[in-house]
């Protein structure tokens, strides 16, 4: 059911169809003009300007702020016709309505745009903000301009680097060497959010492949049970679609962590696993090439077999995440000679490198139960390495030697000793309070969220402010240098290659601790730092001594509804929510989720595909609003579909809507003298005139059916 227009019809649908007659043209509807004078009535009276003023029920509305690309297309404009619609009539109903506009303005395409246009990023952004607020504004969207934002402003990513430094002082920011998501064509790390169909670029596409290099993180990890739980009990206003995906994301689970000593190396391995009935049927330990036990291998073995693990390690590191994860890809392995305990029965357990086991998930390691695990039992048959089923299907036998696949459903425990016979629901919890009790387990829960890898090898973003002191290591920039700035009059040449780091005065600096001479990290941040809490900062837009007013801020937030694309349900929308639980941690702010309500609106198609510069069917905005007028676009976009669907761009559409619009404009024109007099009350000498009557009812009935359908 469309949200709202369907409503005018019932008001207008009375009026006659006209024919073009030189009355008509004489009464055309000019929506140059009205829509320029109404523009303009709107920013001399500060109607949208909104205040904080506890003695008023607020609404908070806002939409995903853009990148500043250069032009809106149709999806912003369907994105922000809902949010305008919402705060228009909230206002009418008497709400304190705030709905303001940004720019998420920091990142890779406007290094790439420097150099295809010889241009600096920093003129480059603020041009296309500076064009994209005209082109807002010519819309006729009622938003709260004295609050616009603007990531790559200092006085916006000064704070940035302020709550960095809080999360650092809270033990949530660290940095270490670490085999991360590195895109070739970017340039630069990847988050693991950043990594989608199975081992692509967010950004451009581009396979992903590992790479070893020391990173700042961010430990998400430390929120991951809150963000879970807090999905069941606090985003009952989210579609359950997005609901899914962030349970997914976040991935808990519950299991048991076992140790196998490997007696030869000093080392134990760790492995989780959600299936400790399982535990009989080990007959392998399968690591990831990039665990640092491999590294331990390698120098205590002889050079030949040294050689040939390390060969096999290079030629894992050559295939995509994609290849390495996919269920049916081929799957490689290479034994070692050493062996682990394993942690029930003290046997010997082979060691083995897999292709399939990645250090995104888990510990790297994993216990090899091929006759219940279909990736593991495909190792195995290829290698012949020994299947033992330990659990049975009811009424069924399964035979190692000649299983033809892994048996992975619950069944009877079998070759369990004492746990033979129990079915699976009663042996898992059976069997951990067990190995708990003998010291063979640990009870775990276990999240498939990793810590956010934050750091990126770009030069337009966020400064990291940290220095590197020769003396005392790497050391914080007191909150009083900030902001440290970013070089604005800088020349990108190289998509690979910051020119921060051919920027020796900006890079040299001394030590806060000891003074001696440092070097700034050269790293940025992810982008996605600015989003995060960006939502806030429009509470106190002009704060220059903290990121927000905490009595603004405890106001607004949270945004009672917000609007934007599914496609960050796994990427903005859990850093959102991560950010504002540790802000309220740290006495910033009362809430701990950011967004009551999202809509999750769906995308404009043209030719049976997304709008999309690369397929050659994309509507330029301008065009349409300067032909037909920003209410006639406006009029069309909500209309045409159901907000959560896609709509398919039609121009007869767009010209009906117009035409509609001109049917409104001459009813009015010519029935002044009617709507002129229908104010309340009726003069008693107009009550039996049967016009004013019939429009008094439509007008009541028109405000019932909209508040009825917006709600």
């Amino acid at each position: 059911k469309a949200i709202i227009l369907p409503i005018f019809f019932q008001i207008f649908s009375f009026l006659p169809e006209h024919g073009t007659t030189e009355e008509d043209r004489t009464m055309a509807y000019n929506f140059q003009a009205i829509e320029a004078k109404w523009q303009r009535v709107w920013q001399e009276k500060r109607c949208f300007e909104a205040e904080t003023d506890p003695s008023r029920p607020k609404f908070y509305c806002l939409e995903m702020f853009p990148y500043p690309s250069g032009a809106l297309h149709m999806g912003h404009i369907r994105n922000y016709s809902m949010g305008d619609m919402l705060a228009r009539f909230l206002r009418k109903k008497g709400m304190n309505v705030l709905y303001p506009m940004g720019f998420d303005a920091f990142g890779m395409p406007a290094e790439n745009a420097a150099i295809k246009y010889r241009t600096k990023p920093h003129d480059w952004t603020w041009n296309n903000i500076e064009h994209m607020t005209s082109q807002l504004k010519s819309m006729g969207y009622s938003y709260d301009w004295r609050r616009r934002v603007e990531t790559c402003n200092p006085n916006y990513y000064r704070w940035n680097q302020w709550i960095f430094l809080q999360m650092y002082k809270k033990g949530l920011v660290y940095r270490k060497e670490a085999p991360v998501n590195w895109c070739e064509s970017c340039g630069t790390v990847l988050a693991n959010e950043q990594v989608v169909d199975g081992g692509h670029c967010w950004r451009c596409h581009s396979s992903v492949t590992k790479k070893n290099l020391r990173q700042w993180f961010i430990k998400i990890t430390d929120y991951a049970q809150e963000l879970v739980d807090d999905i069941e009990t606090k985003l009952g206003g989210w579609p359950e679609r997005v609901r899914i995906m962030q349970r997914n994301w976040i991935g808990r689970s519950e299991g048991a962590q076992l140790t196998f000593r490997v007696p030869e190396l000093d080392y134990t391995i760790e492995a989780f696993t959600t299936r400790f009935d399982t535990v009989f049927g080990i007959t392998f330990i399968a690591l990831a090439p990039e665990h640092e036990l491999v590294g331990r291998m390698i120098e205590r073995l002889p050079e030949d077999e040294a050689r040939k693990l390390s060969d096999f390690v290079a030629q894992v590191g050559a295939q995509s995440a994609i290849e390495r994860s996919d269920a049916g890809a081929e799957k490689l392995g290479c034994k070692t000679p050493f062996c682990g305990r394993h942690p029930v029965t003290g046997k010997p357990i082979p060691i083995w490198i897999a292709n399939y086991i990645l250090t995104d998930y888990g510990t790297g390691a994993i216990m090899g139960v091929p006759a219940h695990d279909q990736r593991d039992f495909d190792f195995c048959r290829k290698y012949g390495i020994e299947v033992i089923p330990v659990i049975q299907p009811e009424g069924g036998h399964l035979d190692g030697a000649t299983m033809t696949a892994a048996f992975e459903d619950d069944g009877i425990a079998c070759n369990s000793g004492q746990f033979d016979g129990l079915p699976t629901a009663q042996a898992i919890p059976t069997m951990i309070a067990w190995g708990e009790h003998e010291g063979l387990c640990k009870r775990e829960v276990n999240f498939r969220l990793r810590d956010w890898l934050i750091s990126r090898q770009r030069y337009w973003g966020t400064p990291i402010p940290f220095v590197h002191c020769p003396h005392c290591g790497v050391v914080p920039v007191p909150e009083e240098q900030l902001p440290v700035l970013l070089p604005e009059d800088v020349e990108v040449k190289d998509v690979g290659r910051s020119p921060l780091l051919d920027m020796p005065e900006w890079l040299a600096t001394t030590c806060p601790q000891c003074g001696a001479p440092a070097t700034r990290e050269a790293d940025t941040m992810d982008t996605f730092f600015c989003s995060s809490w960006y939502f806030n900062r429009y509470c106190s837009p002009d704060d220059t001594k903290a990121p927000f007013e905490r009595a603004d801020v405890d106001y607004w937030m949270a945004v009672d509804q917000y609007i934007g694309g599914i496609e960050h349900a796994c990427l903005h929308l859990i850093y959102a929510r991560f950010f504002t639980k540790f802000l309220a941690d740290i006495g910033m702010m009362k809430v701990r989720e950011p967004f009551i309500n999202l809509l999750t609106q769906g995308m404009v198609i043209k030719d049976g595909a997304k709008m999309s510069k690369s397929l050659g069917n994309v509507v330029d905005p301008t065009e349409i609003v300067e032909k037909y007028g920003a209410d006639t676009v406006r009029l069309f976009i909500l209309f045409a579909a159901p907000p959560q669907n896609d709509l398919d761009w039609s121009e007869r559409g767009v010209e009906g809507a117009n035409r509609f619009l001109g049917r409104v404009w001459r009813y009015v024109e010519e029935h002044l003298d009617v709507l002129r007099s229908t104010g309340d009350p009726i003069p008693m000498n107009r009550l039996q005139d049967p016009v004013l009557r019939d429009f008094k009812r439509r007008i009541h009935t028109t405000i019932e059916a909209v508040s009825r359908d917006i709600d």
